[in-house]
């Protein structure tokens, strides 16, 4: 079967480490190198272009060029094994030989309050936006953000310009009060790509029900993603069962027609039993089927994503 993953890190792993830049390597470090996603089946990769919180302000538009510069070299330098994505009708493209991949820019840090260079990264092919990453910055809060602000002024101008674009908005990492600001805006594409459900497992990244309903209201995408820290209240003790635990409760509340999976692989360390790499995906694939059947797990690896992404990019 097809999957779509809706996050990984490979690209600031890139940035921070030579080591990393060996995508197609057959023993690349990478969670989610080449070989790991073509044995998974992963038909599309949505790959984040982040600036960590170590990196000062005013050079976080140069290292979101570097880490982009370096999905061109190192990701899709010659198009036949993995190529970038722009547009929805490509999406049928993808799995046949040859793996999509979507760039997300995780963090307006980046833009450094110009719509100019909103611009810039829509030409370089960031199809997706997350406004924040944990804290503020010029356009929202972050959720780990302690005074809970939502948009800013140019946070609004920022939306309004990703509209005309033709952008997708990811709402993980942005604060609460963000959150339903942006679920306020009409004519925007909305989706959570890696976050779980707070009733599952009460850590502030985790989306609440009514956030989660809003987002299926949206008909936008919520990505159920393996962080143990996200999938159980005490991460040492996350397993794959837990992992079904958010999936089972998004459909409680009317999701399935609306969950994917966003794994982060390659943003974190301590990693779930049975889900360290994507070369592990099977056991997930065999626990969901299990529980569920093939046909709903077709849908949550695979159609949900296809069909989000096939309305909603612009070319």
């Amino acid at each position: 079967m097809r999957w779509i993953d809706g996050h990984c890190d490979v690209l600031s792993k890139m940035w921070r480490d030579p080591q990393y830049r060996t995508f197609y390597d057959q023993g690349s470090p990478l969670d989610s190198s080449y070989h790991c996603l073509r044995e998974a089946g992963v038909a599309m990769q949505v790959f984040a272009v982040w600036t960590p919180e170590s990196v000062p302000r005013q050079q976080r538009l140069a290292v979101a060029l570097k880490e982009i510069d370096f999905f061109y070299e190192e990701v899709v330098r010659d198009g036949s094994r993995v190529f970038l994505v722009t547009d929805g009708g490509q999406m049928d493209e993808c799995g046949h030989g040859r793996i999509g991949a979507l760039l997300l820019l995780e963090g307006a840090d980046a833009l450094h309050g110009d719509l100019a260079n909103l611009r810039l990264f829509h030409r370089l092919g960031v199809r997706q936006m997350g406004l924040t990453w944990n804290f503020a910055n010029e356009v929202a809060d972050g959720i780990y953000e302690e005074r809970g602000g939502g948009l800013t002024r140019f946070g609004r101008q920022v939306i309004i310009e990703m509209k005309r674009l033709g952008m997708i908005l990811d709402v993980s990492h942005l604060s609460d009060r963000g959150f339903w600001e942006v679920i306020e805006e009409t004519g925007l594409p909305i989706l959570a790509s890696h976050s779980n459900c707070r009733t599952v497992c009460a850590h502030k990244r985790n989306l609440g029900d009514e956030q989660i309903e809003a987002l299926i209201q949206r008909q936008g995408l919520i990505g159920v993603t393996f962080v143990p820290e996200f999938v159980h209240d005490c991460a040492a003790e996350a397993t794959i069962d837990q992992v079904l635990r958010h999936v089972e409760h998004i459909c409680t509340l009317g999701g399935a027609d609306h969950l994917f999976f966003g794994s982060d692989f390659d943003g974190f360390a301590n990693k779930l039993p049975g889900l360290e790499s994507y070369n592990r995906l099977p056991q997930l694939v065999e626990a969901l089927s299990k529980r569920y059947g093939d046909d709903l797990v077709r849908k949550w690896g695979w159609e949900n994503g296809k069909q989000f992404y096939q309305r909603h990019l612009s070319p």
